[in-house]
């Protein structure tokens, strides 16, 4: 029961995709500088390939650039992985994309993308290491996917972004399944629905409508670096053994209020 063994992730393979910023990139400082090893992948090989770099001056980092949007890229990134590791201890299903636009002028485009990067990667991307995960878990402590949902998942949003708000409520649905039928092959799905953490993506967001959010925040902030770390560390550690199917709302109560 000491600290050290509960939340250590020390030596474990972590893989993180959209691991090169925002959110990805917060998970990935915390779990190399706790003695993780990690792969990150993104689209933008340049900016992966930099902060790799960066993170492997405190430890162990390597990028992997993919396209996980395409299902061929999905099967290159997996057998990269595979090429390298026998097991992969903790998945961060974290990359994701959004697209805003009214009712009437919403286009396939902005649904197919959407949905195929948010939901359809998450999905097969887990299926192509699903035997490096069993390889890694067993029965006193399962291998870990974690999934990156959001409080658009959980709650309507005022911005109108059907299909990234549609992606998310299937990413917080398809934990529950996925936690169903694979913790009996040694593996715990769970996933975290975050709130306003500063990204490329929360960047897009009008500015009166982000001080609006921030005033209806009953913690009056926004996430931060310690935040979704800390809970990170926590989902891919012994700690949270005993969680299956779970989601974990990291908002400071946002979709507690609206």
């Amino acid at each position: 029961m000491k600290i050290d063994d509960l939340f250590s992730v020390r030596g474990k393979l972590v893989v993180i995709t959209g691991g090169s910023r925002g959110i990805g990139e917060m998970i990935a400082r915390a779990y190399v500088e706790n003695g993780a090893r990690v792969i990150i992948t993104a689209r933008n090989a340049a900016v992966c390939d930099g902060l790799a770099a960066e993170l492997s001056k405190i430890g162990e980092c390597v990028s992997i650039p993919a396209d996980l949007s395409r299902m061929d890229e999905i099967e290159r990134f997996a057998a990269a992985v595979a090429a390298r590791e026998s097991k992969v201890d903790v998945l961060f299903n974290n990359a994701g994309a959004s697209w805003g636009a009214p009712f009437d002028d919403f286009p396939e485009s902005g649904w197919d993308k959407v949905m195929d990067l948010n939901v359809k990667s998450i999905f097969f991307l887990t299926q192509k290491l699903v035997k490096l995960l069993e390889a890694a878990g067993s029965a006193d402590d399962n291998a870990r996917v974690i999934n990156i949902g959001s409080i658009d998942g959980q709650h309507v949003s005022d911005l109108e972004t059907y299909s990234y708000a549609a992606s998310k409520a299937g990413v917080l649905h398809m934990t529950k399944m996925m936690a169903k039928f694979l913790a009996g092959r040694h593996i715990a799905v769970n996933a975290i629905a975050p709130g306003f953490f500063p990204s490329k993506m929360t960047a897009a967001i009008p500015a009166d409508f982000s001080a609006a959010m921030q005033q209806e925040t009953p913690m009056k902030r926004w996430g931060n670096a310690d935040d979704m770390g800390g809970v990170a560390l926590f989902l891919g550690s012994r700690a949270s053994g005993f969680l299956c199917g779970s989601v974990v709302t990291v908002d400071g109560g946002y979709a507690t209020t609206v």
